[in-house]
């Protein structure tokens, strides 16, 4: 391959360390590695030439800076996610935790991303830490797919979706609204609004999003914490265990509707189902079951996620 180890992006590193880890771990023949990833036997051969020739392989699978080869592999193959990515950081610190998901998630966006696509970015703290990281992008539009949560020294979801927009010289589709409304017919009202309109007729031709997750917990998620608890405890007991930038799911990953959804301005379900390929970002053992659920609900193909919660959803396989 003509890159060098150190110029080569995460999902590359990811495939490679696949195809390494099926050859030389496990025994199977290039010829079936090609069928299982959809790749050529001689692009194969290719890989694991470059896989030597960098030091990947020596015996076991290296590691290439913050990122955890071994984990990325099992938990794709495991999950049978398009792109994963773990890092090796500790959860103790939740600012450090989501500066170092941000970049991870910035470098996979700047590999993925092809000219023409329709990036779309949810609302989330984990999402606001790409913003200083990702310093390339192709041509694409970007569209901002939920309303804000307002918290203390967080940046704009709309300065992030102007920041992409201009660093892939594409059109930004971003609005000033929150994305939790006091009531329904107030979010009813609000999503005829031009900025906002506009935005939503974008959403069926968004091909990759980024979203973050949460579990139906008060301090698991910026959603349930907007809520009051009697609110809370309404949406939990009719099955709701987990939201995706507002989309609200029970265990299984089926998405529910509660007296919350009609008060939500973003992406819905359906719309959110409809991409084809969901990039969550997420942090906290806690979260492991609202992660899996997403997964399990075909909402979430792609994963940007730490040690600790990349295994306990290997526990959840």
């Amino acid at each position: 391959m003509s890159v060098n180890r150190e110029a080569a992006g995460p999902a590359q590193l990811v495939l490679t360390a696949t195809v390494a880890r099926r050859f030389y771990l496990e025994g199977a023949s290039k010829s079936d590695i090609a069928a299982e990833l959809g790749l050529s036997r001689f692009k194969v051969a290719r890989m694991l030439d470059w896989a030597r020739a960098t030091g990947l392989v020596r015996i076991e699978l290296d590691t290439r800076g913050e990122i955890n080869l071994d984990l990325s592999v099992r938990l794709r193959a495991a999950h049978d996610l398009r792109h994963c990515v773990v890092i090796d950081a500790p959860e103790d610190d939740e600012a450090l935790l989501r500066g170092a998901l941000g970049r991870a998630a910035a470098e996979l966006l700047g590999e993925i991303v092809e000219p023409g696509d329709v990036l779309g970015m949810a609302w989330a703290r984990s999402l606001m830490a790409m913003r200083t990281s990702l310093t390339r992008l192709p041509a694409c539009d970007v569209v901002q797919l939920t309303g804000a949560l307002s918290l203390p020294s967080d940046d704009s979801s709309i300065e992030l979706v102007r920041d992409l927009a201009r660093k892939s010289n594409g059109q930004g589709f971003f609005y000033y609204a929150p994305m939790v409304l006091p009531d329904a017919a107030t979010a009813r009202v609000l999503r005829t609004q031009p900025d906002i309109a506009r935005a939503i007729e974008r959403y069926p031709d968004v091909t990759k999003a980024v979203i973050g997750v949460g579990a139906w917990q008060q301090g698991l998620s910026t959603v349930v914490g907007a809520l009051t608890e009697h609110e809370r405890r309404e949406i939990y007991d009719l099955g709701v265990r987990g939201e995706l930038s507002g989309v609200q799911i029970d265990g299984d990953g089926n998405p529910v509707a509660t007296p919350l959804t009609d008060r939500l301005i973003g992406i819905d379900a359906e719309q959110l189902h409809a991409v084809p390929d969901v990039i969550a970002v997420a942090y906290g053992t806690a979260k492991a079951d609202a992660v899996h659920a997403g997964i399990k609900g075909g909402f979430i193909t792609s994963l940007v996620t730490h040690t600790a919660l990349a295994s306990g959803l290997l526990q959840r396989a």
